[in-house]
């Protein structure tokens, strides 16, 4: 077997007040591509307590069926215990972003990511604010 190598780098995506939903799939093909790693693993992890990725088909329906999910699963205006404490509005966000989770990992193999044909990768905002969320990108492998 050959020598494992490692590259990291760091996707920057720009959303709305959640949910909101951006496909980030090119992104990380493009630095899967800057690698040159062959086989191995792309994992990506969203910074911050209120933000998730996972992979749908990027596509208006399931976009809105996604969000209309992720709203009933946490809901906006139910008493959360995390605004006794802090009065910011954004318990849902907190649980819904944990219930999605911060984190993927994709194999790789033969230079490409491995994803069916109507599945991308998304980075969903689910704060009551717009944020920028950093995803950290590290792709592990052989070249």
């Amino acid at each position: 077997m050959g020598e494992m190598h490692i590259h990291m780098d760091r996707v920057e995506v720009s959303l709305k007040v959640g949910p909101d939903i951006k496909e980030v799939t090119v992104q990380l093909q493009d630095i899967l591509k800057t690698s040159a790693i062959r086989e191995g693993v792309l994992h990506g992890t969203v910074i911050g307590s209120t933000g998730s990725i996972t992979t749908i088909e990027y596509e208006p329906g399931v976009v809105e069926d996604l969000k209309q999910a992720v709203e009933r699963m946490a809901p906006q205006g139910m008493e959360y215990e995390h605004e006794k404490a802090w009065h910011d509005g954004n318990g849902h966000s907190h649980v819904q972003a944990a219930m999605m989770g911060p984190s993927i990992s994709i194999p790789v193999r033969n230079g490409k990511l491995s994803l069916g044909t109507w599945q991308q990768v998304v980075v969903i905002n689910h704060d009551n604010r717009a944020r920028s969320r950093k995803v950290e990108i590290t792709v592990i492998g052989l070249r």
